[in-house]
């Protein structure tokens, strides 16, 4: 790209009173005028947050990327936008995904980049930066934080995925607080995000499956030197980017969002990964469906053997040979010629990986598990779709018949599932209403609902469960999820009734309610929305405006680009 046309020449190449201005404010920072000569301006979005753990390492992961834009003769300015922390934030981290996205788009469109390098780690913090970046559409890549070290707890590897089973553990009475206490320091035993197959790690696959950061970005471990390697490769390579003019637009293709499906069938990637990926799509234009994810992922086996679907967690995936390796192995499903962030395109990048465990990394012909990905469910219970995580859900579920036992919400569920009165047994199927985008609000990750205790002593481990909310990517079990419309906007799955029969056939891709059209209208005309909406600030502009899970959950006016050009100047 030539001088004259870089976006930051708008501000730092002026003559006269404007130019004086914004270089001179500039060099209180102590940059030196040559600075200012005409090379490009690489922004670096940070997500640094002591509140977001995951991503408390990237202050000095930023200035390794600064090292790399210095190298390749770039000028780097870092700056923040809002951090989501998924374990702390509430309600939801969900709830303020868009948000962030509003604060990346213009944060980068107000301001002096020529490019961009995204700093993502932690669940929501990924599909935020590019969601936003995307809207402004300027040459952008992404640098994950890394998965943190595997846990290690009486002599075995642990991680997120067993805050579940510990969970269920302690209130089946197997383990004590004081044992619990010891697992709590045992797991998150140095930087990163989720050391499984969890959201984290799966959109940091997401994006390199995508082609928007290098190669082996996804699983290079938060504590090993590699991941400040990549930063400062990255670094560079945004230089070079804006150089070739390579934008977003250039590599989120139809093509490369169905290697991203593809790839994430094979890892056994999170649920979460539809409701991001969906939303992208709208961003930069691509039309994109649901029922595109069963379609491309349906003959994918699962060859990451990775929790909560497998065995094994990200620093073992990178020490297999990490994501270039897994899609040399998926070479016959993917789209090839995609061109990536380096320049290069997926068939360049993947052709001299392989794999150096196949425990780990397995083949398409000897797979971990032959079922993959996500299933789309259709049916008179969701008339706009839900969706199933088959390599994490128990065999003997994916068909199966059961009477609902139906919460209404978050509260009532709470209040009754370790009644001992609770008239429920391993057949039933749990129904949870009203935590759906607009009901929560915010869609929060509590549809892998807990076993009632008085079946957990019984020894059941896992049941079918129904809910118009998500599950964390850490989470499994026979979990239907995203269920559309949601119970707050009086679809059929408002006015399930406990002891309704529920049919799930998985291999057939139906759910069906055993209820006639004359009773379900019936239930339909007396309904009323429990769902309180917020008469103020965001919370109201997002239960307004907010789209459907099968549509992405993102605000409808924020679909679409809305460029890099800034319409007025301010001096």
């Amino acid at each position: 790209m030539e001088e004259k046309s870089l976006r930051s020449r708008n501000w730092f190449g002026r003559t006269g009173k404007d130019g004086f201005i914004y270089r001179a404010w500039m060099k209180n920072q102590g940059i030196p005028s040559h600075e200012f000569d005409g090379r490009p301006v690489i922004g670096i979005c940070n997500t640094w947050s002591e509140l977001t753990p995951c991503n408390a390492h990237f202050r000095e992961l930023a200035e390794s990327i600064k090292h790399g834009v210095y190298e390749a003769g770039g000028f780097p300015v870092e700056f923040p936008v809002m951090s989501l922390g998924e374990t702390l934030i509430k309600p939801t981290a969900m709830l303020y995904r868009n948000l962030a996205s509003m604060d990346v788009e213009e944060s980068i469109r107000a301001n002096p980049v020529d490019g961009v390098v995204l700093m993502c780690g932690c669940d929501k913090t990924t599909p935020s930066l590019v969601m936003g970046a995307a809207s402004v559409n300027i040459p952008a890549i992404v640098v994950s934080g890394g998965p943190m070290l595997t846990g290690k707890f009486k002599g075995k590897d642990i991680g997120t995925s067993d805050v579940w089973r510990f969970h269920d553990a302690v209130r089946s009475g197997v383990m004590d607080q004081d044992q619990l206490v010891m697992a709590e320091a045992s797991m998150c035993r140095s930087r990163g995000h989720c050391a499984v197959m969890g959201t984290a790690s799966t959109m940091a696959s997401m994006v390199e499956s995508l082609g928007l950061s290098l190669p082996h970005n996804a699983a290079i471990p938060a504590a090993d030197a590699r991941r400040k390697v990549v930063a400062h490769l990255s670094g560079m390579r945004a230089v070079q980017m804006v150089k070739e003019n390579l934008r977003m637009s250039d590599i989120l293709t139809r093509k490369a969002f169905e290697n991203a499906i593809v790839v994430n069938a094979a890892i056994g990637g999170s649920t979460n990964f539809i409701i991001h990926l969906l939303a992208i799509a709208g961003r930069i234009g691509v039309d994109l469906t649901l029922e595109d994810f069963d379609r491309l992922s349906r003959n994918v086996p699962l060859i990451a053997n990775l929790q909560p679907s497998g065995k094994y967690f990200m620093e073992d995936l990178y020490y297999a040979g990490g994501l270039p390796a897994v899609m040399k192995e998926l070479e016959k499903f993917l789209n090839l010629d995609c061109i990536t962030a380096n320049g290069k395109t997926v068939r360049e990048n993947i052709d001299k990986e392989e794999s150096y465990n196949r425990e780990i990394i397995a083949t398409v012909d000897q797979p971990i598990n032959p079922l993959s990905g996500v299933a789309v469910l259709k049916g008179n219970l969701c008339e706009n779709g839900a969706v199933i995580k088959p390599s994490a859900a128990s065999p003997h579920l994916l068909k199966h018949s059961g009477k609902a036992v139906v919460f209404e919400d978050i509260d009532d569920f709470k209040k009754r599932i370790d009644d001992p009165a609770l008239d429920v047994d391993e057949n039933s199927i749990l129904v949870l209403k009203n935590v759906g985008p607009k009901g929560y609000p915010g869609m929060p990750e509590v549809g892998n609902m807990g076993i009632p205790t008085k079946l957990l002593a019984k020894g059941v481990t896992d049941m079918v469960r129904i809910s118009d909310g998500r599950m964390s990517g850490t989470g499994f079990g026979t979990v239907i999820l995203h269920a559309s419309p949601e119970a707050a906007l009086g679809g059929n799955f408002a006015v399930v009734q406990t002891g309704d029969t529920i049919s799930l056939d998985v291999p057939n891709r139906r759910i069906h309610l055993h209820v006639s059209d004359e009773e379900l209208a019936k239930r339909k005309s007396v309904w009323r929305s429990i769902v309180k909406v917020s008469d103020r600030g965001y919370v109201n502009l997002y239960q307004t405006h907010v789209q459907q899970a099968h549509l992405g959950a993102d605000m409808d006016f924020l679909v679409g680009g809305s460029g890099s050009e800034v319409s007025r100047d301010s001096h």
